[in-house]
């Protein structure tokens, strides 16, 4: 029977709270005047993660890796995606260009799907750094699709919260397939997350 310590239980109810906070570091005075009122905001935001398969499948993807790596990557990779997503969409919404970011989508598929069937293990240093470079991509498609006259606070807790959650998706699947025989169906994941990856990055 599989159980998850209370300590590891305790850091994962941190970290998904630590990344629904970063949602109030938007501040978009560009809208002044808001027409859409807070639930839309707020819901536009939220489904955005689930409207992709690439960032479905990337924001899972980093749980999973989490898990394979364990230690303190259980919480410190599902902490720096949302974080540094919080950079690239302030970035978008501030209007800095950031050049091929579909691209960059695309690439963070295929390479996590790839590290995940592989079960890459790096520095935590590295990994993490690994992660906030493809955050930054899928933060900035997201701010790049604020809704015209949205809360960009709202907005950006609504996708920072649905990160959050696929997140702990695959860190739960990725930590509950610790043996052997579902280490490998995670690792045979992985290989299909790589191919979706490469699928998007050659269309």
């Amino acid at each position: 029977m599989f159980a998850i310590s209370t300590k590891t239980r305790a850091r994962i109810g941190v970290l998904a709270v630590a990344a629904l906070a970063a949602g109030s570091a938007f501040a978009h005075p560009g809208h002044p005047g808001s027409h859409m009122d807070a639930s839309a905001s707020f819901m536009s935001g939220f489904s955005h993660p689930f409207s992709g398969i690439d960032h479905l499948l990337a924001m899972l993807a980093v749980g999973l890796w989490a898990a394979q790596n364990k230690q303190r990557a259980l919480w410190v990779l599902p902490l720096a995606f949302p974080l540094m997503m919080v950079v690239g969409a302030l970035m978008a919404i501030g209007g800095l260009s950031v050049p091929a970011v579909e691209t960059g989508i695309a690439a963070s598929v295929a390479v996590m799907g790839l590290l995940i069937a592989f079960a890459v293990r790096m520095p935590l240093w590295a990994s993490a750094s690994v992660v906030s470079l493809f955050a930054l991509f899928h933060g900035y498609a997201h701010g790049a699709e604020l809704p015209h006259g949205s809360s960009a606070a709202l907005y950006g807790a609504g996708f920072i919260l649905a990160t959050a959650i696929l997140h702990a998706t695959g860190l739960m699947v990725g930590m509950v397939a610790g043996q052997k025989m579902a280490d490998r169906v995670v690792r045979i994941g992985g290989v299909g997350i790589a191919a979706v990856g490469a699928y998007l990055l050659a269309a």
